[in-house]
């Protein structure tokens, strides 16, 4: 199988820019060619045994898994994560959240930083790379995404500790009243009645747990988090959030309730209301 006649398999699944774009990365990841080796026929050089992994790979992209399962591996912010189906696949809106956070982080000293709900760590390993000064930990309520993320900031050389908490049921004692600057966090935020508009390839197989939320209670895991805010922040301390368009204003209405203030809230590059800021 030739790399044209590879993508062109995917062409009724995907897009055609799409299925040309999971080519390359299928055959740069898993076999080391480049755009310049595929355009120069390298494709066609591959082993018997290589050629099976290939129609292997293209039969799992037919059922519309996603290639960074199969891949094992997405890209974030400039850095390789390993992602399996335990957490979700990073996503450009996150690296966004990540960019607004370490620009306006800068050059703080002593920065505490959570992130609850870490997945793969991406949030929590990026801010840790980026802020070197910062103390970060990472909480999730699934074991199976701290040892994907823990293995992820071992691979990085990062520093972040992970933790098991469930935020919705925090008992904890630790970490100790307003001694967080920033807490930050990309909770369960799709709504129920949002399943029938959304791609196979995400409800299929990306993880239930971190992705929905009642259609009765969409700020679920906002009201946890900012109510944990109350007290671990630090006055003047920040808290992040990427959220769920349809419940913008419901939000700020929450924060505002619960004495957040200068509440701020970006687009992501669809023009859709996507990450929020507020202080305590």
């Amino acid at each position: 199988m030739s790399y044209q006649q590879f993508w062109r398999s995917l062409a009724q699944t995907y897009d055609e820019g799409e299925a040309k774009a999971i080519a390359r990365m299928v055959y740069e990841v898993r076999f080391g060619l480049t755009l310049p080796d595929l355009l120069l026929g390298k494709d066609t050089q591959l082993s018997a045994d290589q050629q099976e992994e290939l129609q292997e790979i293209v039969r799992r992209l037919q059922k519309q898994e996603p290639v960074q399962y199969i891949l094992g591996q997405a890209e974030f912010c400039g850095r390789t994560f390993h992602v399996a189906p335990g957490v979700l696949i990073p996503r450009p809106e996150t690296e966004e959240l990540c960019r607004w956070i370490a620009k306006e982080a800068k050059g703080i000293r002593e920065h505490s930083i959570l992130d609850i709900g870490t997945g793969s760590g991406c949030i929590a390993i990026t801010l840790a790379a980026e802020l070197p000064e910062a103390q970060v930990t990472a909480w999730d309520i699934s074991e199976q995404a701290l040892v994907i993320a823990r293995d992820n900031a071992k691979q990085l050389n990062i520093n972040v500790r992970f933790d098991q908490v469930d935020i919705l049921h925090y008992q904890n004692t630790s970490p100790s009243p307003s001694s967080l600057s920033l807490i930050v966090s990309n909770p369960p935020y799709i709504l129920n009645k949002e399943r029938a508009r959304m791609e196979n390839n995400v409800l299929g197989y990306e993880p239930h747990l971190a992705l929905f939320v009642p259609d009765d209670d969409p700020l679920l895991f906002y009201r946890a988090i900012a109510t944990f805010g109350q007290k671990a922040l630090k006055p003047g301390g920040s808290l992040y959030f990427e959220i769920n368009p349809l419940c913008t204003a419901e939000l700020q209405d929450l924060l505002r309730m619960m004495s957040y203030h200068d509440i701020e809230t970006r687009c992501d590059e669809y023009g859709k209301q996507r990450l929020m800021k507020a202080i305590r």
